[in-house]
């Protein structure tokens, strides 16, 4: 039997096809069909043909000035209120800010927006020769999950598409909550609160309350406070957290900077005199509040370079094995604890 070679003549010989068909489907090209993409990348895997990082980024300059674009794919259904400033999305300044190392331009596309669908996308971005995507969900429906794959290399933020699942880069939120409590704790608060929203929690595939269970274990009776789930709709929350936190007494509440400080104000309490409060998802903005920095530039780098190595290997579609890359919170001191 010959021995494969594992230059593009080789994989074009044993996929069956010209050296042209290789390059057109290596620099996802259009005009080819599913199945010959298929067949192409079925023989790269085959015969180990790997490009030259140098010359895959001087083919993505000519295909377009100032290189290849990624797609970065957001969701709009402002009817679900997971728009807000409540929830912080890691930012296209972010991910473009690695993208251009890898001599990559970024552009966002907003399924739900002006009636753009999944299969609508999918279209756009093969005509326009768009070969790499960042996902970011952003809605309860997950209208991203609906998207074909198959001729992308993707990557997403986070857990909340769970199916497909793809390669992923996201904050370590477990490793969060157990360096919150371990700060707090040292700073003298005993009774810690956790208040996050249904879709947070469901978005950290239970991480947040997973960390919470395993702290739980090593306190005393008086000295644990029950999770409070909020609602989707976080501003119907109010009385269930009022209710909450006259019935538990915390010392110190980590809940979302946008509502809980304003509910505390609102019951009569004052802070942090009476009760402290920790923004379980601080961003710079948040100058005076304590918090849990998930280190968003560093996640979107990670996402960014991910994406990056899929696609000088030519892998498209639904990874076997998704790798999995998380980023480690950092504590951030603020006026809004002070050490008891």
């Amino acid at each position: 039997m010959a021995k494969v070679q594992n230059t593009m003549r080789g994989v074009a010989a044993a996929a069956g096809v010209s050296a042209m068909t290789v390059s057109r489907v290596l620099r996802n090209d259009p005009r080819t069909s599913a199945a010959v993409r298929t067949k192409v990348l079925s023989a790269v895997r085959l015969t180990g043909y790997r490009l030259d990082p140098r010359l895959a980024q001087a083919m993505r300059m000519l295909k377009a000035p100032g290189g290849a674009t990624i797609a970065v794919i957001r969701e709009y259904y402002p009817q679900d209120g997971l728009l807000g400033p409540s929830y912080q999305y890691v930012s296209l300044e972010d991910i473009r800010a690695q993208a251009v190392s890898h001599g990559f331009s970024a552009e966002e596309f907003w399924l739900g927006r002006d009636g753009l669908t999944p299969r609508k996308l999918v279209r756009i971005l093969r005509a326009r020769g768009i070969e790499g995507l960042i996902v970011s969900p952003m809605s309860k429906r997950l209208a991203c999950a609906d998207i074909d794959f198959e001729s992308f290399s993707a990557v997403t933020f986070g857990y909340a598409m769970s199916s497909p699942s793809l390669h992923m880069a996201g904050g370590n939120v477990m490793g969060g909550m157990l360096l919150a409590f371990e700060r707090l704790r040292a700073l003298g608060y005993r009774r810690i609160g956790v208040a996050l929203t249904k879709w947070i929690v469901g978005r950290s595939q239970s991480a947040f309350t997973g960390g919470l269970f395993s702290l739980h274990q090593d306190l005393t009776a008086e000295e644990r406070v029950p999770f409070l789930e909020l609602p989707h709709e976080i501003e119907q929350g109010r009385d269930l957290f009022s209710a909450w936190i006259r019935r538990h007494d915390p010392d110190v509440v980590i809940s979302m900077d946008t509502h809980a400080p304003r509910w505390i104000k609102g019951m009569g309490l004052r802070m942090p005199e009476d009760i402290a409060f920790v923004s379980y998802d601080w961003v710079p903005s948040m100058s005076g509040y304590a918090g849990i920095d998930q280190r968003r530039p560093h996640v979107a780098a990670a996402a960014v370079d991910l994406l990056a190595v899929q696609m000088s290997r030519f892998e498209r579609g639904v990874p076997a094995v998704p790798r999995q890359v998380l980023i480690p919170s950092a504590w951030v001191d603020g006026d809004s604890v002070p050490s008891r």
